[in-house]
Parts: structure tokens; C-alpha cells; sequence
């Protein structure tokens, strides 16, 4: 066990300041996915140009294997055990693929406790927030599990990769940083340019234009461990603080972690390569491509034609959401023809992770 570092902490009265509250709006957002795909269409890249932004001096460069850690955070709840159940499984199909720079697997558990799940996946058991302060909103752990973790654990690899439990890896992920430049995803709704007045709050006028704040999130990135440690602090803080202020809350919602991870970043003057094909997100992603990750965390609900239904379960659907208190079956239906493929791939991944996970409907896995 490492010994313990200096770092910066929220303060107890920053704690306890912090009251209750979430703002969920998933279909809202994908309906606003959906309108603001047909009206950028003409701005897309090229399909074969999957990095939106990478520096000069990096662009082409190799070298020997620079393997990463691949972390995810969790909770006891039944709705992340089944997601880490599978996740671990694809991640352990692929780890040693050609190509692969995947190294090492933890889940960091912020119950303060372990569960059942500890012999079948390494786990890091952290401790969550202080009773409340969470305010419903469980994301805000992530960032205070992250410092724990850094600070506590022994990490080989220099890299980690921060992914999440709906996170389905289609084939080996190789390294996508590059020295001091970390890789992460570009969502189109993360855009700080958009809300400088809230931004300007967190990231002052001293530190540039908020042009220099990423349009990521904190997942999924692969980051030097060194980097994550002088990040991780600052973006707990941050997040503290915007979920304390009212306005700053209601202007992010349920977005507010990735918020406070892209500034505490370009606090920290660092800035990420941009890699569409990170990972896809059935179904506002029709094609597969070359993604090296599934990212299932929208409702997939089709006619029985094959036609999405914006807004409205379909007569055929898969939604994680359904899932919150009990298990997909095995075997889950395929959809009807005409649904994309990235929705039927997405299926068929979980049917076979659920077939071949021992337990997989063993109560006991989940108590």
C-alpha cells in the first residue's frame, strides 16, 4: 500500500454546505442528440478522421507498449453490479488481443464496504461521500473515489483509463494518449462556450478563454496516473462546489462530474486528444466503425418495423433503465429488422457475456 500523499481536500464546511437534489432528463437529451445530428450533418468530419483535435508534435508518433490501468467506479446497487459483471467480462475477452495496451483491472467500490462481487472482479473498496452530501446525485463520489484510490493503492501501469460500468469493450484498446496528452471522447453537448457566465464561476478570466476547456467528459480517458493524481483533487472541488450552487446545478443537471472534470483540467493547463472512435452510444450511433467501446447508456425503443421511437417505448426496447432494481434476462430478443447494427451488436454482447457469466441470476451475487 502506498503511502499517503498530500492533496487537496474539500473542507468540511464545503461538505456539509452541500443539500439535496438531481435533475435526470435522458430522453430530453437524446432527442436533442437526435436534432442536433441532422443539423451538423454538413459539419461532420470524414468518416475515416476519427481525431478531432490532437498536437502537431504527437500526431504519428509510436513507440515501445505503454500499458493502462482500467478503472471503473461502482456501487453495491444491483443496477452496477450487473453492468460491472458484464463490462469485466468483455474486458477479459479482449485484454490480449492484438493491438491491446490494456493492463490491469479494478473496480473501485465507494460503498465503505465489500460485497459479493469481490472474488469475481479486483476491487478497491473506497469510502463513498458523507451521508447526504451526495444529494442523490451518486456520480458526485466518482471524483472523491478517484483520490482515494490514487492515494491508496499500488498502480503499476503510468496510465489509467477511467471508464464506466455501461462501458462494453468491441475489440482491444490500444494506448490512445500521447505523452502529456491524454485521449478523451468529444461529446457535442459539452460545450463551455456556451454557459462562459456559469463556467466563469470555476475557470477565472486569469486562466484564458473557456475555449480551452475540453468538450469531454471524465470518461472514458485514458490519463497518466501522474496527471490523474493533480487533477483528481481539484476535480472533486469543483464538483463540490457547482453541485453547492444552485444556479450552476440546475445549468448542468446530471452532466455536472463531466463539467467539473473538463475545468479542473484546464486548470491544470491540460488539455486531451479527441478520439471519436473511442466509443459509440447506440442508438444515436448507427455504424459501427472502428469504436473500441459500446457505451450503453441511452434507451434503444423500435417499432416493430425497426424505426426508433423518440421519447416512446417501442414494441421491441432494451433500456439499462429497466434494469434498476433487478437483471436483464438471458438471452434478451434480438431486434426487429431495419434497427441498426450497433443496437443489434450491443445486444448480442450482453447476451453472450450474460450466458456465460457464472451466476449470472444467482441472487446471491447481488445482495
Amino acid at each position: 500500500m502506498m503511502g499517503r500523499k498530500s492533496m487537496s481536500r474539500a473542507s468540511p464546511l464545503l461538505l456539509l454546505l452541500l443539500g439535496s437534489g438531481l435533475f435526470f432528463a435522458a430522453y430530453n437529451l437524446l432527442m436533442m442528440v437526435h436534432h442536433h445530428q441532422r443539423r451538423e450533418s454538413g459539419r461532420e468530419l470524414p468518416r475515416d478522421d476519427q481525431v478531432t483535435w490532437m498536437p502537431h508534435e504527437v500526431k504519428g508518433s509510436s513507440g515501445p507498449r505503454r500499458p493502462f490501468h482500467v478503472a471503473v467506479t461502482g456501487t453495491e446497487t444491483t443496477y452496477s453490479r450487473w453492468q460491472c459483471r458484464i463490462m469485466y467480462y468483455w474486458y477479459k475477452r479482449v485484454k490480449n488481443g492484438e493491438g491491446s495496451e490494456m493492463g490491469a483491472f479494478t473496480r473501485v467500490l465507494h460503498s465503505g464496504r465489500p460485497d459479493s462481487l469481490m472474488d469475481e472482479i479486483p476491487t478497491f473498496v473506497v469510502d463513498p461521500l458523507p451521508a447526504n452530501i451526495d444529494r442523490g446525485y451518486v456520480v458526485l463520489n466518482r471524483p472523491w473515489a478517484f483520490v482515494q484510490w490514487l492515494e491508496k493503492a499500488t498502480i503499476e501501469e503510468e496510465y489509467i483509463l477511467m471508464a464506466e460500468p455501461d462501458h462494453i469493450f468491441v475489440k482491444p484498446l490500444p494506448n490512445l494518449a500521447r505523452d502529456d496528452y491524454p485521449a478523451g471522447f468529444p461529446f457535442f453537448y459539452m460545450r463551455a462556450d456556451e454557459h462562459a457566465q456559469t463556467v466563469r464561476k470555476y475557470f477565472p478570466e486569469e486562466n484564458g478563454p473557456v475555449t480551452k476547456i475540453d468538450s469531454i467528459g471524465n470518461s472514458p480517458v485514458i490519463i497518466k496516473k501522474s496527471m490523474l493524481e493533480m487533477i483528481a483533487p481539484t476535480w472533486m472541488n469543483v464538483s463540490l462546489n457547482m453541485k453547492a450552487d444552485p444556479e450552476t446545478d440546475k445549468t448542468f443537471g446530471w452532466i455536472l462530474d463531466m463539467y467539473a472534470y473538463a475545468i479542473a483540467s484546464a486548470l491544470h493547463g491540460v488539455q486531451h486528444i479527441l478520439r471519436k472512435d473511442f466509443m459509440i452510444q447506440p442508438p444515436l450511433d448507427e455504424k459501427l466503425g472502428n469504436t473500441y467501446i459500446i457505451h450503453f447508456t441511452y434507451g434503444c425503443d423500435y417499432s416493430s418495423k425497426g424505426e426508433l421511437t423518440y421519447g416512446k417505448i417501442g414494441d421491441w426496447r432494451f433500456d439499462k433503465k429497466a434494469y434498476t432494481s433487478g437483471l436483464p434476462p438471458r438471452n434478451l430478443s434480438l431486434p426487429p429488422p431495419g434497427v441498426p447494427e450497433t443496437v443489434v451488436k450491443l445486444v448480442k454482447m450482453i447476451n453472450e457475456a450474460t450466458a456465460n457469466i457464472r451466476g449470472w441470476d444467482d441472487e446471491r451475487n447481488y445482495l
